[in-house]
């Protein structure tokens, strides 16, 4: 444990030329002669914790400057060739796979503990007229004592201090032209952030390493059952197994090639708003570290992932086909055994921040998109009689009679987790269906022809949008804010901060909108008029696409014009079949027509993609920094003067140079 403490860890490193542009607080000195001042700055390395490997947060840190949230994502996606910054990320974080924090966790070769670390790594400089060759004596006091060590002034140094102390640093400039001293105090502020909610908050529709696709087919029954009743859309790259419907094959053989999230059984993507948000925060924000507990389930309601446990959506990729965790615990429980945890090794260790979107499963929001999508007379009957179909009605009736009465549920349970409730930074959702500036879109088989029987009717998606618009944001912002009739018990401290800033802007990029600035796979390949794939099975089976082109050529994280998956996308992207379901209540065949349906809307159908997430996010990083204090003034760091070094007699003293006075 001492070989991380900072007194035995002192040390002169070169730091990435990334780091080097990020912001940086200074301490003024006091100058000899007049030839300052010289500063020293100081920022946290690596300071997005999720992250093991610094070269991951550099690379936000390095994308980030000076642009937003949303351009950074972009610019991201188009040096990633669109196939997205996470892919190769996701395997090094501080929570696996299984959604379990790795307590230690080793970062950047050292081990910590992820929820109560006991120190943070900083990197500080002399900036400023820094004279030529100048030498600095370093001296670092956390309270147990000083600790020098003499090094070029032109180099940075890295250097660990204990959280929960102020280290005082203080640099003796020595040079030719005379001598300062330069003082200032760190103190990091390791933020606590947890994220909860459902599809929107866990980052639906954004695997963080897409499923890659073949060029050949798969085919998949319709409901009718029919020989005839059979369709081909492109197989997942790596498949050997059987393509043909008559050709079966096991689960597990498919799911080899899957495409993965950093929780598949919740869907928890890195791209998500609340991920991007915290992020962000790190990113901007040089003095502080961020620890982020990133618990939202794709799925959610108020009282099945948040109180109860709730089904998983997926399951981790296996060659082995063992088993699969069918439910996931409860949100809050998790949450609170998470801060129990921290708090019995750090007793001062709070929760500083929740983000939060639930509510549109509540009001059961994936059965209304199905009413919208399902088209065809049979799969609506038998969609219908299994309850995965909602009315406007029986939205609004959920709405009204149930959401209120959850609300209030979850305002009280998050009351002892952070006390006053403007610490819960509510983030509203986007009307997915909006495009031209605030019209609904138009509705048809575009985007939705990856199967035969989805088709987005006009009049239904007309009056799911306007219910969006009118009641549902409505409402949501009512429960959050304590306003328009909704009842709290002390509306002073139990309002949540409400986030809403980025619905104007979806309003022109909904699932349906289209630009010339499209990725060329999309504009020739995904037919403007539903027409994107060859009808053909023996044909099909060897090239599904009408425009010729490999589906392996998508490109999940390009820019689109659309900031909604629609369920082209999803297919394409994620291919996702509900692992998680009980053996009872799997298909026996993977061709079956279950899947077919499933496999393109379990993916993320009508949920924000990368770009619209980092829209999300650019509306919240404001609120959660003024709900952090983050932009508070910082207090003057003193400086003194020291008496003069001596020169040595063969180093000639400059003209009229004296040293401090």
């Amino acid at each position: 444990m001492a070989a991380i403490l900072l007194r035995s860890i002192l040390s002169v490193a070169l730091v990435a030329g990334a780091l080097a542009g990020i912001s940086t607080s200074t301490a003024q000195a006091q100058t000899a002669g007049g030839y300052g001042p010289l500063q020293i700055s100081w920022e946290v390395r690596n300071r997005f914790r999720l992250f093991r490997e610094e070269r991951d947060f550099l690379l936000h840190a390095e994308s980030s400057r000076g642009r937003s949230v949303l351009a950074s994502e972009q610019v991201l996606a188009v040096q990633s060739d669109g196939r997205g910054w996470a892919r190769n990320t996701v395997n090094r974080l501080c929570i696996d796979l299984a959604g379990h924090v790795n307590e230690p966790c080793t970062r950047d070769n050292v081990k910590e503990s992820y929820l109560t670390p006991i120190d943070h790594p900083v990197v500080i400089r002399l900036t400023g007229p820094v004279p030529v060759g100048a030498t600095c004596a370093w001296t670092v006091d956390d309270g147990d004592g000083p600790q020098t060590s003499n090094f070029d002034c032109a180099e940075p140094v890295n250097l660990r201090v204990r959280y929960g102390r102020t280290t005082g640093v203080t640099a003796d400039v020595s040079s030719s032209e005379g001598s300062q001293r330069v003082f200032t105090e760190i103190a990091v502020r390791d933020i606590l952030i947890a994220g909860l909610g459902d599809s929107v908050a866990s980052g639906e529709g954004n695997p963080d390493r897409p499923v890659a696709l073949a060029d050949e087919g798969f085919c998949f029954r319709s409901y009718l059952g029919t020989a005839a009743a059979q369709y081909y859309r492109p197989s997942r790259a790596g498949y050997k197994g059987g393509r043909a419907c008559e050709a079966p094959d096991l689960l597990t053989v498919w799911q080899r090639q899957s495409a993965l999230w950093f929780n598949p059984a919740c869907h928890r993507s890195l791209y998500s708003y609340q991920t991007r948000t915290a992020l962000a925060l790190a990113v901007r924000y040089p003095h502080i570290a961020v620890t982020y507990l990133p618990l939202a389930c794709t799925g959610a309601t108020i009282a099945d992932g948040l109180f109860g446990s709730q089904r998983a959506r997926d399951c981790l990729p296996s060659k082995s086909g063992g088993a699969c965790q069918g439910t996931v615990n409860g949100q809050l429980s998790e949450l609170r055994d998470a801060i129990s945890a921290a708090k019995r090794r750090q007793p001062d260790r709070k929760l500083d921040l929740v983000l939060l979107s639930i509510g549109a499963n509540d009001i059961y929001f994936s059965g209304l998109v199905a009413d919208v999508i399902v088209d065809t007379a049979t799969e609506r009957a038998l969609f219908r009689r299994s309850g995965v179909m909602a009315s406007v009605d029986d939205a609004r009736s959920a709405m009204t009679r149930d959401l209120p009465q959850g609300f209030a549920k979850l305002r009280e349970a998050l009351k002892p987790l952070v006390g006053d409730l403007s610490r819960v930074v509510y983030t509203s959702y986007a009307n997915p269906t909006l495009a031209n500036g605030g019209a609904p879109c138009p509705g048809g088989r575009a985007g939705f022809d990856i199967h035969p029987s989805f088709n987005a009717q006009p009049q239904r998606l007309a009056a799911v949008s306007n219910f969006v618009e009118s009641e549902f944001l409505p409402q949501l912002r009512g429960l959050a804010l304590c306003e328009g009739g909704i009842l709290c018990r002390n509306p002073r401290t139990d309002r949540m901060t409400f986030v809403d800033g980025h619905q104007t802007s979806f309003a022109s990029h909904g699932f349906c909108a289209r630009a010339e600035s499209d990725p060329e796979f999309d504009r020739q390949c995904f037919s403007a008029t539903g027409n994107s794939f060859d009808p053909d099975i023996v044909t099909a089976a060897n090239q599904p696409m009408l425009c010729g082109r490999s589906a392996g050529e998508y490109r999940a994280y390009l820019p689109r014009a659309r900031w909604i998956r629609d369920a082209n996308d999803s297919y394409f992207a994620a291919m996702t079949y509900p692992q998680g379901l009980p053996t009872s209540q799997q298909p026996a065949d993977i061709h079956d027509a279950t899947w077919g349906v499933l496999s393109a809307v379990y993916g993320g159908a009508v949920h924000p993609s990368a770009e619209g997430h980092a829209a999300m996010a650019d509306a919240a990083v404001p609120a959660a920094a003024a709900v952090l204090q983050l932009d508070a003034g910082v207090p003057d760091v003193s400086s003194q003067p020291m008496a003069p070094i001596p020169v040595a007699p063969d180093v000639p003293r400059p003209p009229g140079r004296t040293g401090l006075n």
